[in-house]
């Protein structure tokens, strides 16, 4: 009895280790499917939110085959941020930069600011952020139209006073029970046009050393 009960015991063993090799075999490639279709999700609405920052017919190149890192405290992070330069027939036409409001009411809102290469705004989208429903969130282009008025400013479109909600007697509105998100969206904003002033020559070097 013995022995038959070893070779029974030994058996089960050998069906449960084919199965358990089986499962992690499936498991591991299921697991990566997954990843694979999440990264291309990820990069076809990275794309597609690029894509809507700047206008029409402004560029032809790939926007994330011409990234670059960034770092400077008028972006707002003390990590690398990375920017997105947009040409046209091998020419910089404008960059996307990535900047953090890192005083919004309930934390770091994450921004894409496009900038044209004559310094004026082609528009800014909200990447992250975590402020309050109903109010803060009015970032948002889903729930609200504001960041449409950031389209055509510069820095000197207001001026330096402008660069401000209207609460602080500048030029851009405020949310009805909701000053903080705006006005730290307006704030960086403004930082990065004038990182953009700053640094224009060096930045649009990175694709064009002919000048």
């Amino acid at each position: 009895m013995l022995p038959e009960i070893s070779r029974s015991m030994l058996k089960n063993s050998l069906v449960l280790g084919l199965f358990a090799v089986a499962t992690v075999g499936v498991v591991s490639l299921i697991q990566q499917s997954t990843a694979a279709r999440i990264e291309r999700s990820a990069h076809e609405a990275q794309i597609r939110v690029l894509g809507e920052i700047l206008p029409a017919g402004s560029y032809d190149n790939h926007l994330l085959d011409n990234s670059i890192e960034l770092h400077d405290p008028l972006l707002g992070s003390k990590a690398p941020q990375p920017a997105y330069i947009a040409l046209k027939e091998g020419k910089p036409t404008a960059i996307i930069l990535q900047a953090t409001a890192p005083d919004g009411y309930s934390g770091a809102i994450r921004l894409l600011v496009g900038i044209q290469a004559d310094g004026r705004l082609a528009g800014v989208r909200v990447l992250s952020h975590r402020e309050t429903p109903g109010l803060g969130d009015r970032i948002e282009l889903a729930k609200s139209p504001w960041m449409h008025g950031f389209e055509g400013k510069s820095l000197t479109n207001p001026g330096e006073a402008g660069w401000a909600v209207k609460k602080d007697r500048g030029e851009f509105d405020q949310f009805a029970g909701a000053t903080i998100t705006p006005r730290a969206v307006v704030k960086a904003v403004h930082k990065a046009l004038q990182f953009f002033d700053a640094h224009k020559a060096e930045l649009f070097a990175e694709v064009n050393p002919n000048g």
